[in-house]
């Protein structure tokens, strides 16, 4: 079985927070209420999606594998989306994003030897 890379995980996991929160602001500033309203259910997904595509390029970690570990890790944020709580899911959701990441450099090195 193979372990995670703990590095990896933390570090994927804080920057993950670290780009979605900064997007986050810069989106809530840009755009009115009335956007996420309409479009939330679209623009919260694709910016996890996004943030996660960044860290895979700052990490040097397989960007689809990385895009799958977001989408699966970003499930977990849904039923607080349903409650109305949307943030409530996020910090588990980063956990499970950032142990996602050191499993897949993990991988890739045992990969590669």
């Amino acid at each position: 079985m193979t372990a995670v890379d703990r590095s990896i995980a933390w570090r994927a996991a804080l920057l993950q927070a670290f780009l979605v929160a900064a997007l986050a602001v810069v989106l809530a500033v840009a755009l009115p209420q009335s956007f996420f309203e309409d479009w939330g259910w679209l623009a919260g997904p694709g910016a996890w999606a996004a943030c996660a595509l960044a860290a895979a390029l700052v990490l040097r970690l397989p960007p689809l594998w990385v895009l799958a570990g977001a989408a699966l890790s970003g499930l977990l944020m849904l039923p607080g989306v349903v409650l109305g709580v949307h943030w409530i899911g996020a910090p588990l959701a980063l956990v499970v994003f950032g142990a996602w990441c050191g499993w897949t450099q993990r991988r890739q090195r045992v990969a590669a030897t």
